[in-house]
């Protein structure tokens, strides 16, 4: 099911995103590879060996956003080599990411997927909600790192569909390929721009509704890529129309049967934050606890923050993220490497 929230959350940040193109330095070029010297991070040597220095080629960042530390939020344009989608991405790197001790080291990934469309078609133009300065995301990502409850991420932000209906975060049969684009084309351009990690210790997804779902299924689906995810509100099967005469391809993107794959294979180890409000309707605790008593054992472990007075909204599932859900998936993953020189 597809919450309507959504549809007013997107016309409130409609204002934020007019206050975003009105940024001194909203629009200059962006290069993110920090630690660079003579044209590239070629000739340093990695911090460890599961650093990956950016790939290239560099694409063309352009500011929307700068936070009060100086750290900027980007968009840039994607043209999908595998998906053959093309769709706007935004990206953050938090202030340690410009720090001399972590010039040689790789960071963590989230990959933040928004509620609704994510789509370029939606009402008002707000393809992903989290790169809304209301919402403040990276703000409370710098607040937590600080107090310790999460790691210094790099947050990247894509487009979730490419138009008026719901992919599910997948290649349905006939349509264009959004699980492609979230899975392989997103995830290479950031290892194109940024200093990442080889291994899935570096690489999680967090989602409200609809993102929720394509965030857990996707950790579910591709478990030796991506070792967490934080789920809000999600949906818990697919459901979109698209699938219709598609039973197959369905089944093979149902968080359900992925994860009973997973318990039959006996791994990789997963973790899943899920997440709801007391004051959402009790169908999806429901259907969440359920996902948690059938599966949330062996390699698939699982935490739930019941937020109180929450309601199926980005506000409130952030509480959830600084009440535990994002200690729960940062302990599990890698944060940077400090170096010497």
């Amino acid at each position: 099911m597809k919450h309507r929230y959504a549809v007013a959350l997107t016309a409130t940040l409609v204002a934020c995103c007019t206050l975003l193109a009105g940024c001194s330095d909203a629009g200059n070029p962006v290069d993110f590879n920090a630690g660079a010297k003579d044209g590239g991070d070629a000739r340093v040597k990695p911090a460890d060996a599961d650093t990956l220095l950016p790939t290239g080629p560099k694409s063309d960042f352009r500011i929307t956003r700068t936070l009060d530390d100086g750290t900027h939020i980007a968009r840039a344009t994607l043209k999908g080599a595998k998906s053959g989608v093309t769709g706007s991405v935004w990206v953050w790197a938090p202030k340690e990411y410009q720090d001399p001790k972590y010039a040689k080291s790789g960071f963590p990934v989230l990959m933040a997927l928004p509620g609704g469309l994510g789509s370029p078609k939606e009402q008002g133009g707000v393809t992903n909600y989290w790169v809304g300065g209301d919402i403040a995301l990276q703000e409370n990502i710098t607040k937590w790192t600080a107090e310790g409850k999460s790691l210094p991420f790099i947050v990247v932000m894509p487009m979730l569909n490419p138009d008026t209906q719901y992919h599910d975060g997948s290649d349905i049969p006939g349509q264009q390929k959004m699980g492609t684009w979230l899975t392989e084309d997103v995830v290479n351009l950031t290892k194109a721009n940024f200093r990442t990690y080889k291994s899935r210790d570096g690489w999680a997804f967090m989602g409200s509704s609809s993102g929720g779902f394509a965030g857990l299924k996707s950790v579910l689906k591709y478990p030796e890529r991506f070792k967490a995810a934080i789920a809000s509100g999600p949906d818990i099967v697919p459901d979109s129309p698209l699938w219709a005469g598609h039973q197959a391809e369905k089944d093979a993107n149902n968080p359900e049967k992925l994860a009973q794959r997973l318990l039959q294979k006996g791994g990789p180890d997963v973790y899943l934050a899920f997440q709801a409000g007391s004051r959402e309707s009790s169908s999806v605790s429901a259907s969440i606890e359920k996902f948690r008593r059938t599966y949330g054992k062996g390699p698939i472990h699982t935490s739930m923050q019941l937020i109180p007075g929450g309601r199926h909204n980005a506000w409130d599932y952030q509480k959830g993220m600084a009440d535990g859900s994002i200690k729960f998936i940062s302990d599990q993953l890698k944060g940077p490497v400090a170096s010497g020189s």
